[in-house]
């Protein structure tokens, strides 16, 4: 395939490549059927979208998409669990792990069982003392308090602590990859059990408790009982959604599209504080989800009080939000600060290890566990390799491991655990955790770059820059990103289209420690913003900051920037290369 442009090397050191000749020709014929622009059908036919499904593919429905919630296996059972301890007006206890997906799953069953007058107990691991998912120590005294424990986004794999709670059932809801044999639970729902279809297997631990709350809504009406709003909660669904990385596709995409909806009426306080300390002056996207609130939300289980992020999205009390978004919004700047330190030491070991294996690794005593998944993505990032990254603390070590579309890495790492090469580990395919001793590192991560390698991991070189359309800077219009954006929400497996600005001049200046603000102009029609963000943490900072006469070619994707009440198009830099 010629590359687009002609850019075989960028300045990032990836080619280029351009639409596919034949969806450029299904684009055309799709433009003129739906009458609908061509940027916008050459989006679509990329997403294999029939001229005939457009209309409903630009607005996806909740109605036309929501499954039967009763086709997850144990889904009845633990609905009626629920319902039971709602009319008994049971103990019941909330064991949730500590990122976003986990901390709104979590908010989701106390917003609906304050419906109902109920305040459930929350339990959230600290991920130094406990680390992830349900503990003996911890189950045991929920269950000597509790009539009902409900373990959301973790619990698959945690038989001896599940068996710990003597005296209390236990429900999970969770998407975390399944072993063949599960734990002694009342009730445990999963798409990603080995005995589901895996029709649902996309949804996050949100999604899934959100299809619970369905199932029992409905079974309450059916009773002629009063039930909750649950199309209000659909801010948490979507959150949780973007944040933990779930496919954009089918269910999930019209939760996040519905949910954004929600959001923006700014009803929930916790989310309003955390809009405020963000500096969000403008509608919720699935960006500021996945960067602005999710960050934050995450920050309290990183390096803070795990239960912070889960109580700001769950509480009704205005000033507790407002204490509570500022307590973690000041987290997240701490946790920049130490994410920083260790990206430079891993990225420096990595590179140092060669960033051409099938897996890239660091580990090192001292780092903190609540960044090395951060960490992780940005060497997956710069390798376009599975990566791992691991904190030690005396002999022990807690890792995180992120990979690359079309390696399973959760299931390598659950291999490992099961041949007894680390202590414990387990996640989904594109991200997982794992904890290890010294003596087991370097055998470990042996076995799993040659696990990796045999799915073709190492197989690639620098990921190409897919080029969605070539645009002028004048083409760059207000009415053009809002059509693009009606495909939207763009994130995991719907990336966002990416456009070409070819042979510009540019000028560009540096705005803090590692952005770069840029004017583009081809000479002929108006200028268009452009901004990159790390743009000294590779080379295109450098490149672009004193370009002098010269010109290059552009590419990124186009956004929306709303300041002091107007509205104009800005470019987030992706890559350059001379023109």
């Amino acid at each position: 395939m010629t590359a687009f442009l002609s850019v075989t090397a960028s300045l990032t050191g990836r080619r280029w490549t351009g639409p596919d000749p034949a969806q450029d020709r299904l684009a055309e014929a799709m433009a003129q059927q739906t009458r609908l622009s061509l940027p916008l059908c050459r989006i679509l036919a990329a997403r294999g979208v029939a001229p005939d499904d457009a209309p409903a593919f630009l607005a996806p429905s909740l109605r036309d998409l929501m499954p039967d919630p009763l086709t997850l296996r144990d889904m009845g059972t633990a609905a009626d669990r629920l319902l039971r301890a709602v009319a008994r007006r049971e103990r019941i206890a909330i064991f949730a792990d500590y990122d976003v997906d986990g901390g709104s799953s979590a908010a989701l069953l106390l917003v609906w069982l304050r419906h109902f007058g109920l305040q459930a107990t929350l339990y959230i691991p600290d991920r130094i003392d406990e680390g992830y998912g349900p503990n003996v120590p911890a189950m045991a005294q929920l269950a000597e308090a509790h009539d009902l424990i409900i373990c959301v986004d973790c619990g698959t794999l945690s038989h001896d602590p599940i068996a710990a709670a003597k005296g209390a059932d236990v429900v999970i809801l969770d998407h975390h990859l399944a072993l063949e044999t599960l734990p002694q639970a009342l009730a445990i729902v999963n798409p990603n059990r080995q005995d589901e279809d895996g029709s649902l297997a996309h949804l996050c631990a949100a999604g899934v408790v959100f299809l619970l709350l369905v199932e029992a809504n409905r079974r309450l009406k059916q009773q002629g009982q009063p039930t909750p709003d649950l199309m209000a909660l659909l801010d948490l669904v979507a959150l949780a959604t973007v944040a933990d990385v779930a496919p954009l596709t089918g269910l999930n995409r019209a939760f996040v599209r519905q949910g954004l909806k929600v959001m923006a009426r700014r009803d929930r306080p916790g989310l309003r504080a955390l809009a405020d300390v963000s500096r969000m002056d403008q509608a919720p996207t699935a960006y500021s989800l996945g960067f602005l609130l999710g960050p934050r939300v995450n920050a309290g289980g990183r390096i803070g009080q795990a239960d912070l992020g889960a109580r700001l999205l769950a509480t009704d009390n205005e000033v507790e939000a407002t204490r509570l978004a500022a307590q973690l919004d000041q987290l997240n700047t701490d946790r920049r600060t130490i994410t920083e330190a260790v990206r430079e030491e891993a990225l420096a070991q990595a590179e140092a290890r060669g960033l051409e294996a099938p897996l890239v690794w660091a580990a090192a005593t001292g780092w903190h566990p609540g960044v090395v998944g951060i960490v992780a993505a940005r060497l997956k990032e710069a390798a376009n390799r599975p990566s791992v990254v691991i904190g030690f603390d005396g002999d022990d070590g807690k890792g995180s491991a992120r990979s690359v579309p079309g390696v399973d890495l959760g299931a390598a790492i659950q291999r490992l655990a099961a041949e007894g090469m680390i202590t414990k580990g387990g996640g989904h395919k594109m991200a997982a955790g794992l904890s290890l001793s010294r003596a087991q590192l370097e055998p470990a991560m042996a076995r799993l770059s040659d696990l990796l390698a045999r799915q073709g991991a190492g197989a690639e070189g620098p990921r190409d820059l897919r080029i969605d359309s070539l645009l002028a800077p004048g083409g760059a219009t207000v009415a053009l990103v809002e059509q693009v954006e009606t495909a939207g929400p763009f994130g995991q497996s719907a990336p966002a289209p990416r456009f070409a600005f070819a042979n510009v001049a540019v000028q560009a200046r540096r705005i803090g420690d590692s952005h770069l603000k840029l004017t583009v102009s081809d000479g002929t029609g108006p200028a268009l913003d452009a901004i990159a963000f790390g743009a000294f943490d590779g080379p295109l900072g450098p490149a672009l900051e004193n370009t002098g006469h010269r010109r290059f070619h552009l590419a990124g994707k186009l956004e929306l920037n709303h300041w002091n009440g107007r509205t104009r198009v800005q470019l987030r830099l992706d890559d350059a290369a001379p023109a």
